[in-house]
């Protein structure tokens, strides 16, 4: 089992930048794919991005390709979403999740963070 807490969320304008952290306990870090997904008030949960084990093959929606890079560090136990370019239509609660498989459903992550808000204004 692995515990996931986000951080890093915020207010920002657009056109900035934000990098969400998502801290892992235990030491099963790297036994997992990561993604982070989002989601909007009234909408489903949503991909975003996606990293493998050794974080060598990466996965991105079409809508923060260019903008946003996932990231890993096996050794500190953190998966990482640097954010750039920021537009309101980013505004959400986004969430970290671990999966056994390299995924972009939200039904093949067994563990979810509690999620970190993130709010673009124009």
């Amino acid at each position: 089992q692995v515990q996931l807490v986000e951080s890093g969320g915020g207010l920002v304008q657009a056109g900035g930048s934000l990098r969400l952290s998502c801290a892992a306990s235990g030491r099963t870090f790297n036994r997992y794919a990561m993604g982070w997904f989002r989601q909007a008030p009234g909408k489903e949960r949503e991909f975003v991005a996606a990293i493998s084990l050794s974080g060598r093959t990466t996965y991105y929606a079409d809508s923060v390709k260019g903008r946003f890079t996932i990231s890993r560090d096996n050794a500190k136990n953190t998966l990482y979403l640097q954010m750039n370019s920021l537009k309101p239509e980013d505004t959400a609660v986004y969430y970290c999740a671990a999966s056994r498989i390299l995924a972009t459903t939200v039904r093949e992550y067994d563990y979810w963070g509690q999620g970190t808000q993130v709010t673009v204004s124009s």
